[in-house]
């Protein structure tokens, strides 16, 4: 039987969406593999697998109250390695300009970066994910997504895939802005008060 997220103990808990996440995980490696072989209708498949599965563990967790405090930083970790490994997987088979690229990965590594800084200074910070992040996150995957698609199916799609580019770089920037701008409040804030 399943017990909600408040009866789990404080240690480790794995329930189901946790697993569904972890296989999301595992995943990720088979999904570059057929990204740098060419092999982009198995790429596409495994991308929707892992979109589905995605919806089905937070489905599970909300709906039957199996959401864990593992779940909690599980799910986007999840998020975080498949868009960052389909990311760099296109862009070293160029699909996606290289610039694209490291603009997403740098967004990530600020960001876990200012939160280990903030660990580090003994004022650690809460992020919750603003909205222009959310959008920013679901453009992401829509892009990687679609241009995988186009390479599986011989879509002529350039300038569809050109806007969807241009609408990544802007959301990745606006979301690294609110990130910063946070994130600098946070230890302004913190040094006041210890002053």
């Amino acid at each position: 039987m399943w017990r909600p997220a408040e009866a789990d103990p404080p240690g480790l808990s794995l329930s189901l969406p946790n697993l569904i996440t972890l296989a999301r995980i595992l995943l990720v490696p088979v999904m570059v593999w057929a990204i740098a072989s060419d092999q982009m209708t198995a790429a596409f498949t495994l991308f929707l697998i892992a979109g589905i599965s995605d919806g089905v563990d937070g489905f599970l967790a909300k709906r039957f109250g199996m959401a864990t405090a593992v779940g909690a930083y599980l799910d986007p970790l999840a998020d975080k390695v498949l868009i960052v490994s389909i990311y760099v997987s296109l862009g070293i088979i160029e699909a996606i300009p290289r610039w694209l690229v490291i603009l997403v990965v740098s967004r990530d590594i600020l960001i876990v970066g200012g939160i280990m800084l903030s660990w580090v200074l003994g004022d650690p910070i809460t992020i919750k994910p603003a909205t222009v992040s959310r959008l920013n996150t679901v453009a992401q995957i829509l892009l990687g997504g679609v241009v995988i698609a186009a390479r599986a199916f011989q879509w002529q799609i350039a300038g569809g895939i050109n806007a969807l580019m241009g609408l990544v770089a802007v959301l990745t920037l606006l979301s690294i802005a609110v990130y910063l701008q946070e994130w600098v409040r946070h230890v302004g804030g913190a040094g006041q008060g210890s002053g």
